[in-house]
């Protein structure tokens, strides 16, 4: 069986399959304090929250406004979601901090739970549409969900998404067992679908399994097992970013067989890697010193030259600010549900995330 790899076997299997199974074995190795604490070494933070979480987040930019013919193809949506939500993120911060939070955590989560689904679509985009592609999209779809579902129906865990409750937690034991229950039961049905088709066909789609294994990894290991800042963050940001980032990059390379052959951008090829990589690092180490320097002031060994800006304290001042320095973020989460819609039929095949 032909497999529907993005790219090739090697290239999704390193950077979109492996990640999670690859995180989660660091964790495995990790002194068991960081498993189950909520202790955070300023090393991994920045590995794991700058160069990983944040530098994907600014990868939109690739896809979007470096990229001349979705700059024309999106031209309203790119000035306009920015904007919109800018005025959303100060009305909400003017409320209160913690809301403003706590809405743009559910984007987040929202945003995640919906990369999973687009790479199922990905790697099932050849398979017809049947039961069994409804029961795919219900496992991947509840592989995210039931670990947040736990998360709520707990206590506060040691980690937080964005900041301390952000997420809404109400500690009811009967709840996190149906949901356990009904996560065994889809898993179950899953395993049953799959032995049933290697028994008809002898054939397994690969990629989409092991995507399917990988979402319930990252969540069930990250969320609802461990119970430790640096596990989460590892587990979360690897599973979710690296494969981004590489999606990105790869849909950046000129389609083959395409006549004439069109311009790459300046990030294509082995040696647009480095580029690729060294603006999305420059972009967030800037904007994460920007703002420890007039916000957070928590990593003052790692953006030195930052502590000179002033904290601002100010209500006011801080609702106009905070929703700025976060516009990347919030960008990112609404622009992804665009950016990777399917193309027509007559414009040239390429690999796309479904939204």
């Amino acid at each position: 069986m032909k497999q529907p790899w993005i790219r090739s076997a090697s290239f999704d299997g390193w950077l979109i399959l492996a990640p999670p199974f690859l995180a989660l074995l660091v964790v495995v190795l990790l002194p068991a304090p960081f498993r189950s604490t909520a202790q955070m070494p300023l090393v991994a933070w920045v590995g794991l929250v700058v160069l990983i979480d944040v530098s994907h987040v600014y990868s939109t930019l690739f896809r979007t406004y470096f990229d001349a013919a979705r700059r024309r193809q999106y031209r309203s949506l790119l000035w306009l979601v920015p904007l919109g939500c800018y005025l959303a993120g100060a009305a909400l911060h003017y409320v209160g901090g913690l809301l403003f939070w706590r809405v743009l955590a559910y984007l987040a989560v929202f945003h995640f739970i919906r990369q999973q689904y687009g790479f199922l679509r990905l790697y099932a985009r050849h398979e017809p549409s049947s039961r069994a592609r409804q029961l795919d999209a219900a496992v991947i779809y509840y592989a995210t969900i039931y670990p947040l579902l736990y998360w709520h129906l707990s206590p506060p865990r040691n980690f937080t998404w964005f900041v301390d409750g952000d997420f809404v937690h109400y500690d009811w034991p009967a709840g996190r067992a149906v949901a356990t229950g009904l996560y065994g039961a889809l898993l179950l049905l899953y395993a049953g679908k799959e032995i049933r088709a290697w028994g008809q066909t002898r054939r397994l789609n690969v990629p989409r399994n092991l995507l399917v294994l990988g979402t319930l990894v990252s969540w069930y290991f990250g969320i609802v097992y461990f119970n430790g800042d640096l596990a989460f963050t590892l587990l979360n940001v690897v599973a979710h970013g690296i494969p981004y980032l590489a999606l990105v990059w790869t849909t950046s390379q000129p389609a083959a067989g395409l006549h004439p052959v069109p311009r790459a951008p300046w990030w294509t090829g082995r040696a647009g890697v480095a580029l690729f990589l060294g603006v999305l690092f420059l972009l967030a180490y800037l904007e994460e010193g920007i703002w420890d320097g007039l916000v957070w002031r928590e990593h003052g060994a790692v953006f030195g030259w930052f502590q000179s800006l002033p904290t601002v304290h100010d209500h006011l001042l801080l609702t106009l600010l905070v929703p700025l320095l976060a516009l990347p973020q919030a960008t990112h989460y609404v622009l992804d549900g665009f950016i990777w819609r399917r193309p027509k039929a007559s414009a040239p095949a390429a690999p796309t995330l479904a939204a």
